[in-house]
């Protein structure tokens, strides 16, 4: 999955006005801050509980700080020079872990899970990146496997037909472990690319999750034992720090492979993709920003940054 550079000017035009809520908290924060030319102990203080509250996290924004404190105490320094370096800092984190979703052609099919909290955008970004993998000329088929509920089965075959990826769907209520298990044989017989497997997500009883992504893994194994090939998490930035918290449990349930960020455009807490990348160091394959099907994009670190903290 990689981004085309045709459209690149484009597509970060609609980033940085997708981040604009967080880079206008950001950006409008740190100009509150620094109303004092000099940088002195007082603003520093300020300046790194801003960071915090941004949702960055607590390490960046000490480290930031501790920068600034070394190289510009009481000296004089302009918001656009703090946004300067908190954009490069940022970079220089989200650079080790902006990596393009790729799809092992050894696989037949590439079986991918699709995990994440109802509400946070899964059925959404299986279509999306069902489109992208379309135009790159792969097979691609969907198990709707959130069986229990039946608005979720309709969105995917919704986005099934926008993306003209079949999926194989049950009555709500099916079992998902089998549901996994069938889509996977089919796949196999239609010598497709890619398997993309919904799942539920239903975070208040935890164990029952737990159990059914089991089981699934489980079925799925008996078909191919090296499956599932990638474990993709999706989060939701609206949730800010709580992003954390489901990564976390995500991680105990399933062994997550990269990280999908959706729904930038629509919050003042972006930040919070820095605070998860410094925290688990996972793979952040793309990130989500507006409802359309080319709304899905590769990660890129400096894009990103320039856009978080209102630059270029």
């Amino acid at each position: 999955m990689t981004n085309s550079g045709e459209d690149q000017s484009g597509w970060f035009a609609r980033l940085k006005r997708g981040l604009g809520r967080s880079a206008s908290t950001l950006s409008g924060g740190i100009a509150g801050v620094l109303s004092k030319r000099r940088l002195d102990e007082e603003t520093l203080e300020a300046l790194e509980e801003l960071l915090i509250t941004s949702d960055l996290g607590v390490s960046l924004a000490s480290r930031m700080t501790a920068e600034l404190a070394r190289t510009r105490l009481d000296k004089e320094t302009t918001p656009e020079e703090v946004r300067g370096l908190l954009a490069l800092e940022v970079t220089n984190l989200l650079s080790g872990v902006a990596v393009p979703f790729s799809v092992d052609p050894t696989h037949h099919p590439h079986v991918v899970l699709v995990v994440g909290v109802n509400g946070t955008g899964k059925t959404t970004t299986i279509g999306k990146l069902a489109h992208v993998l379309r135009q790159e000329g792969r097979t691609t088929l969907i198990a709707a496997g959130d069986t229990f509920r039946a608005a979720a089965i309709e969105q995917l075959q919704v986005w099934g037909e926008r993306s003209g990826a079949d999926v194989i769907a049950r009555e709500p209520g099916a079992d998902a472990a089998g549901l996994a298990y069938d889509a996977l044989e089919r796949a196999r017989s239609e010598h497709a690319d890619v398997l993309l497997i919904d799942t539920a997500g239903r975070l208040h009883n935890k164990s029952d999750l737990m159990a059914e992504l089991a089981k699934i893994v489980r079925v799925i194994g008996k078909v191919d034992p090296s499956a599932p090939h990638s474990v993709l998490l999706v989060l939701d930035a609206t949730t800010g720090q709580n992003a954390l918290r489901q990564v976390e449990v995500f991680q105990e349930i399933c062994n997550v492979t990269g990280i999908v960020m959706t729904k930038l455009d629509g919050t003042a807490r972006g930040g919070v993709l820095v605070a998860v990348a410094e925290k688990f160091g996972l793979p952040i394959h793309a990130i989500g920003v507006g409802e359309g099907i080319e709304d899905l994009r590769s990660f890129e670190a400096e894009n990103f940054a320039q856009a978080l903290v209102g630059l270029a």
